[in-house]
């Protein structure tokens, strides 16, 4: 058999086709096992980020229900005190009130007009005859000035809590 009839041989082709088709396969699956490797390892990665990513998020929400939590203590200890400061502010006017009334001759019939007037007012607010300032205050302002409010809060020069 000489080399012309060995390559002429259909086995021989058979074997050479059947060769290249396996070294095309194995190069097909090598690659193909290198990109799932690969995917695999992105995945991963873009697991890891991602679980760090919730983690800080959630650290940073447990933060803020802290400072949440601490703001609105906060608030409410503020609140406190501002209540207690305009007790004590409506308390040293009404004892001014008094004062003013015993030492200074002119001042206590104006005075005492004005609060007149202001009971009535709320009087009348509270029989429906007249809009509520009180309530359009809050929304709008305190309107011409504080005076309307400790008026409000003050009947005869006594606040509201030394009635009750």
């Amino acid at each position: 058999m000489t080399l012309s009839e060995f390559f002429s041989h259909p086995f021989v082709w058979g074997l050479a086709l059947g060769l290249l088709f396996f070294g095309l396969s194995m190069y097909a699956h090598l690659k193909t096992k290198f990109s799932l490797n690969r995917y695999r390892k992105l995945l991963s990665d873009k697991l890891e980020i991602e679980a760090e990513a919730t983690q800080t998020a959630r650290k940073e929400r447990d933060e803020l229900k802290v400072e949440n939590e601490n703001l609105r203590t906060r608030v409410t200890q503020l609140s406190e005190k501002t209540d207690g400061k305009l007790q004590r502010e409506l308390e040293i006017l009404a004892r001014a009130e008094k004062a003013m009334m015993i030492t200074a001759p002119g001042f206590a019939p104006a005075w005492e007009n004005a609060k007149t007037q202001a009971a009535a007012e709320i009087s009348e607010e509270d029989k429906g005859k007249a809009l509520p300032k009180r309530i359009f205050r809050k929304f709008f302002g305190n309107g011409k000035s504080d005076v309307e409010a400790i008026e409000m809060h003050s009947e005869h020069g006594e606040p509201e809590e030394a009635k009750s």
